[in-house]
């Protein structure tokens, strides 16, 4: 499979999503993800349909893919925009809408050639949009909205002509009604471009940031430094540059000279900077606030992690929650209905008032005012804004089921080294039975080869150059570290399961024990995260369980569970029991977990929601459907209350858009809403769905 993504221009709400998706699923793609706000299209593709042939399809549908190149190099042609079209229009519009203000008398205007003349180049260009659009979504038997609109305004435009052409122009003079459907449809869809654009601010910044000048070091002839600026697009893999006080890092890279402090903000949502030490590395997008460095660049392109944050909150967005699903099916079958409503209203007022004109604007203020834009946009909007804010605090959602999810959430489960806990331990005693400085050397040479957060504390305090090769070593899960030397003794490094057959002492991190002979034990000592306490009185003011689950000894567990005031532990569990008894919680209630260890990934994958952190391993943040970017618990609360409050804002959404429908389309079709105000009142629906969306970036979700 290949993963394809496209920018498809002219999708104007969910229907047009719906289109080109059902197509592309006709034609075999899988993983289809169509986002109308933002225009973005993915599929997953097995060659056998070459991609011009399926590019050509949806062109034929009526919408226009091109390359990200192509929209962002080559300068569209005048009339291809909404705002365009609309300033084109208005002129036209509002003289034919002068003599419709009582103050005015311009006789002049009442000339239905001079209407006519007005209203063409509108006409013209409406048709030119709406009308091909509408046709070619007829063609495909699958209707969009622009076919209500080319109809109404076709209806208003035909019926004048028809009066001006047999004479009877003053019953027939509905030119301004044709225009006017036109100009401010074309506004409200600018207002909606607008709108949506306004709930892609925090991703624009993002992208904004991925492209600045770097200063790249290159040597001459001589061997002399020479420095000199490049686009960071310009980068390779394995080139290096200098990245002074005050400038943004442009690219990922890794520290080889200097030191400085860094502001990951944009990452991570934490503005306190980090110091940044040789061999660290730094992220494209953060900024340097203090010192200078020499680095080599370590990822270009969609590689680094500022490019990957950005895809996957894109993806993110095309995906549609469960609560999406009955506002879809709804809009493949609205327009249809309209329709047939349009005709009812037609011909049960033309019956009941006896005059076909009355009758008709009606039949036209229905078609103008049911829109199904309103519904298409409750949840992407939504889901955009709420993404987006999630972005800029340092929350990374993999999917946009796992904003909906949240609100389900009723207990946490929560590991403990590196989650609740630092990870950051330092040797705080030992004892053995043979001389100290041959025990150090000894956990040193087996414990450098494990990735455990205690071996590495032990590593970092005992380093040294005398080591031991060993003839084999390997790591048991769950059990430690098993190495064999020379002489073919067998070592142990690990839990106290290694040791429980040579003493009753559990109370112990680590203990080394050769040929079944225990030689000696080491304590370590992790801090708490100064957050931890905070973060679960939070869970327990909002009625959420808390467990602890780990594969530590029951005794540290509980120490800590005691400490930070949890509810349950569940201790000394395998990686095969932490997923069992993660699945045993999910059918009891939705459930979160938390976790960043290699054993932990099982159970994320597992969990209602998996969240991990950005410093945990690479296999954990892959299991993960959250990733809390800035080292540690802080933003848990806010990844919680964002995902409520945005599924709560998406209810909000569809309440109104429903509702709007529901009550416009009688009011119309009883003659209370002219074609014109009902023109104006479909467009500005969208804006107050955007404005409330938008509401999520200031709203209080704690």
């Amino acid at each position: 499979m290949e993963k394809v993504q496209w920018k498809v221009d002219g999708m104007d709400c969910t229907t047009c999503a719906l289109n080109i998706h059902k197509f592309l699923e006709k034609k075999g793609m899988k993983n289809v993800k169509v986002n109308f706000a933002t225009g973005d299209v993915s599929f997953d593709t097995t060659g056998e349909v070459p991609e011009e042939k399926l590019a050509t399809g949806v062109n034929d549908l009526g919408y226009a893919v091109a390359s990200h190149q192509a929209t962002t190099i080559n300068r569209k042609p005048f009339l291809t925009t909404h705002l365009q079209r609309f300033w084109f229009c208005l002129p036209f519009t509002a003289v034919l809408m002068l003599h419709m203000l009582p103050w005015v008398e311009l006789h002049w205007l009442m000339n239905p050639w001079l209407q006519l003349g007005l209203t063409i180049p509108v006409y013209l260009v409406g048709m030119s949009f709406f009308g091909k659009s509408a046709w070619k979504s007829l063609r495909n038997r699958m209707p969009n909205m622009n076919v209500l609109i080319a109809v109404g305004a076709t209806a208003a435009f035909v019926y004048s002509l028809y009066g001006t052409l047999t004479g009877q122009a003053e019953q027939y003079m509905f030119y301004e009604t044709a225009a006017t459907i036109i100009t401010l449809v074309f506004l409200g869809n600018y207002l909606e471009d607008a709108s949506i654009a306004s709930t892609q601010r925090e991703l624009n910044k993002l992208v904004k940031s991925q492209k600045v000048m770097a200063n790249m070091i290159a040597f001459d002839d001589e061997h002399k430094e020479q420095i000199f600026p490049v686009e960071n697009i310009q980068l390779r893999v394995g080139d290096l540059i200098l990245i002074k006080s005050g400038e943004q890092v442009p690219i990922d890279c890794k520290i080889l000279w200097g030191d400085a402090h860094a502001n990951e903000a944009i990452i991570t949502g934490e503005s306190i900077p980090v110091h940044k030490y040789a061999k660290d590395t730094l992220i494209g997008g953060s900024v340097i606030t203090d010192g200078t460095v020499k680095a080599q660049v370590t990822a270009v392109g969609n590689d680094t992690v500022l490019s990957g944050i950005i895809n996957l909150v894109k993806q993110a967005q095309g995906e549609k929650p469960p609560v999406q699903q009955l506002a879809d099916k709804i809009s493949s079958i609205f327009i249809p209905v309209v329709l047939g409503i349009a005709v009812i209203t037609l011909s049960v007022n033309w019956i009941v008032l006896r005059e076909f004109t009355p009758a008709l604007m009606r039949c036209i203020a229905v078609l103008v005012i049911a829109c199904p834009c309103a519904m298409g946009l409750a949840t992407p909007a939504a889901i955009a804004v709420g993404l987006g804010r999630a972005a800029k605090t340092g929350i990374l959602f993999r999917n946009a089921t796992s904003l909906e999810l949240f609100k389900d959430i009723t207990q946490v489960v929560f590991d403990k080294t590196g989650t609740l806990t630092t990870g950051k331990f330092q040797v705080a005693g030992f004892k053995s039975t043979i001389d100290e400085e041959e025990f150090k050397k000894i956990v040193y040479s087996i414990e450098k080869y494990s990735n455990h957060p205690i071996a590495k504390s032990i590593t970092a305090g005992w380093k040294r150059k005398d080591v031991i090769n060993w003839t084999k070593i390997e790591e048991v899960k769950g059990l430690g570290m098993q190495a064999t030397d020379k002489e073919g003794n067998t070592w142990w490094a690990g839990s106290y399961k290694i040791a429980d057959a040579f003493t009753k002492e559990d109370n112990h991190n680590v203990y080394l024990v050769k040929n079944s002979h225990l030689i000696g034990w080491i304590d370590v000592e992790d801090e708490i995260r100064p957050e931890a306490k905070s973060v679960i009185d939070y869970l327990h003011s909002k009625n959420i369980k808390t467990i602890l689950l780990s594969g530590d000894r029951y005794a540290k567990c509980y120490q800590l569970a005691s400490q930070l005031g949890i509810d349950t532990v569940i201790a000394e569990q395998t990686p095969e029991q932490k997923l069992v008894k993660i699945d045993e919680l999910n059918k009891q209630t939705p459930t979160a977990m938390v976790g960043d260890g290699i054993n932990d990934a099982p159970a994320l994958a597992k969990a209602t929601i998996g969240i991990s952190m950005n410093d945990a391993s690479q296999i954990a943040m892959q299991s993960a459907q959250v990733v809390l970017m800035n080292h540690g618990l802080k933003n848990l609360p806010t990844a919680l209350g964002l995902g409520k409050h945005t599924y709560l804002t998406i209810k909000q959404n569809l309440f109104w858009a429903f509702a709007y429908n529901i009550v416009a389309i009688p009011v119309a079709a009883f003659g209370f809403l002219t074609p014109t105000f009902g023109a104006l009142v479909m467009g500005l629906s969208d804006v107050v769905l955007a404005i409330n969306s938008v509401r999520l970036f200031v709203k209080k979700v704690l």
